[in-house]
């Protein structure tokens, strides 16, 4: 109920500054126009003035001086003209960068003076399982292809989006599928506030918003920002953003909630709503980032909502609805110093009815072990992980504009932390993973990644894996 109450009352914001703000882009909009046809008469006047002084020289040639001034102030007139005509109608790219937590190939859009951006990441590897003793398991898979496309209506209104192709193909059998990654519009209002409403982006971690593969290590995303914190994650709502104070950012909204049918033993992962969404329950998230310094960032983030969706659990006939309010907090922070990059994050989720969902008849076995009984729901999961990396090359050649770090990072990961009484706990749910590898980047926008993945469960066993792959970004 309070969920929806912040959804409306941010909804009607949202629509009455959008009534207040679009007759002043209007009133904009035509005094730049005003301003154009009055440079263009200009040019023609000084333009006929030209032709005049010029046919006077041929009998004068002391007017010479005058020409050139005259020819000067022509030139200045249409340098004008013209980038007024770009900001009428064609977008003019800035410097591009991250904003509002984006990745700089999302952040694309706000950049332009106005119109389209179009912008692109996508990324591909070749796995080798070390320990599958001549089995199947190698393979190669084009992972995603991602097209960012976003339109600036004027310098408050921006809408923005990502479409993503995962997998290569999604026809026949194939694990490939094509959705909206996010799709939301923004009335940048002022610097410390801002609206955003549509699908959006859920503000948890280092990789759910900014996931374009120059901006992480490995081949693979951290295992910690997949099962604890289910990356790549969207919900539908609306919310705020913006820079409280230089340094201070934040992100908050009322989104839908989780949907816990799809929760199991390997976490809360399956949860997360890729179709149309259920909008029985809500939910509410918010993060802070503080960087004191340019090369320090830390902050942390919070979801607090029910994730029943109004949904019947329970395998004795006799299905009952439950709220499933389900928490997830994390805390994070990152050094980047003369080629010195450090990041640490940990993660923390509570899941209550967690007893109602293990009795469920839909819970998922775990993958890896398909012939063994479903597996429970635990009410309590978390999970951290440490990354250092450091770039060497500037230590042989100080000019280079190429970057070569190698990088190690270990994660502790446990979905089965804390499970309801009368369950047995799944101990490959339990387990830590050891990482090493390199990042070659020619350009920024271009890399180029081989690494190891170690993983140790408490108990049974997981593969080992080597990965050599590369991405881009533009």
């Amino acid at each position: 109920m309070v969920s929806r109450r912040i959804m409306g009352a941010l909804a009607a914001t949202g629509l009455a500054l959008a009534v207040v703000a679009a007759p002043a882009r209007a009133a904009e909009d035509r005094a730049i126009r005003a301003q154009m046809e009055e440079l263009e008469r200009k040019q023609e006047a000084l333009q006929a003035e030209m032709q005049e002084l010029r046919r006077k020289l041929e009998a004068a040639p002391p007017a010479e001086t005058k020409v050139v001034e005259v020819e000067r102030k022509q030139n200045v007139i249409t340098e004008e003209v013209r980038k007024i005509r770009e900001a009428l109608a064609l977008p003019e790219t800035k410097e591009l960068k991250s904003e509002y937590g984006l990745g700089p190939a999302a952040s694309k859009v706000y950049g332009v003076t106005r119109g389209v951006s179009l912008g692109s990441y996508g990324e591909f590897n070749y796995k080798n399982v070390v320990s599958d003793k001549g089995g199947d398991d190698d393979e190669f898979d084009f992972e995603r292809l991602v097209l960012y496309t976003g339109y600036k209506f004027n310098d408050t209104f921006v809408f923005n989006s990502e479409i993503e192709f995962e997998h290569i193909l999604t026809a026949g059998d194939s694990d490939g599928e094509v959705h909206v990654e996010f799709a939301n519009l923004d009335v940048l209002l002022n610097k410390r506030l801002n609206i955003r409403s549509g699908l959006m982006l859920v503000p948890m971690g280092f990789l759910n918003e900014m996931h374009e593969p120059p901006f992480y290590h490995g081949n693979q995303r951290p295992v910690v920002e997949d099962k604890i914190i289910p990356s790549t994650w969207s919900a539908g709502g609306v919310g705020i953003f913006g820079e409280l104070l230089p340094g201070l950012t934040y992100r908050t909204y009322a989104i839908t909630g989780l949907d816990a049918s799809g929760f199991n033993s390997g976490g809360i992962r399956g949860g997360r709503q890729e179709s149309i969404e259920k909008a029985e329950d809500f939910a509410w998230v918010g993060r802070i980032d503080y960087s004191p310094l340019e090369m320090l960032t830390i902050g942390g983030s919070a979801y607090l909502g029910d994730s029943g969706q109004h949904e019947s659990f329970g395998n004795d006939g006799n299905g009952r609805k439950a709220d499933v309010f389900t928490q997830i907090y994390e805390a994070h922070g990152q050094l980047r110093t003369h080629g010195f990059e450090a990041r640490l994050l940990g993660a923390w989720v509570e899941v209550d009815d967690a007893a109602l969902l293990s009795s469920d008849k839909d819970i998922n076995p775990h993958t890896t072990e398909p012939d063994e009984p479903d597996q429970p729901v635990a009410s309590s999961q978390f999970g951290w992980y440490g990354e250092i990396a450091y770039n060497v090359l500037p230590l042989i050649d100080p000019e280079t504009g190429h970057y070569l770090a190698p990088w190690f990072r270990y994660s502790h990961v446990d979905t089965q932390s804390d499970i309801p009484s009368g369950f047995d706990e799944n101990h490959i749910d339990d387990f830590d993973v050891f990482e090493v590898g390199l990042t070659y980047k020619p350009i920024p926008q271009i890399v180029f990644k081989l690494d190891y993945r170690n993983q140790d469960p408490k108990s049974g066993e997981l593969p080992d894996e080597v990965r050599i792959g590369a991405g881009f970004v533009y």
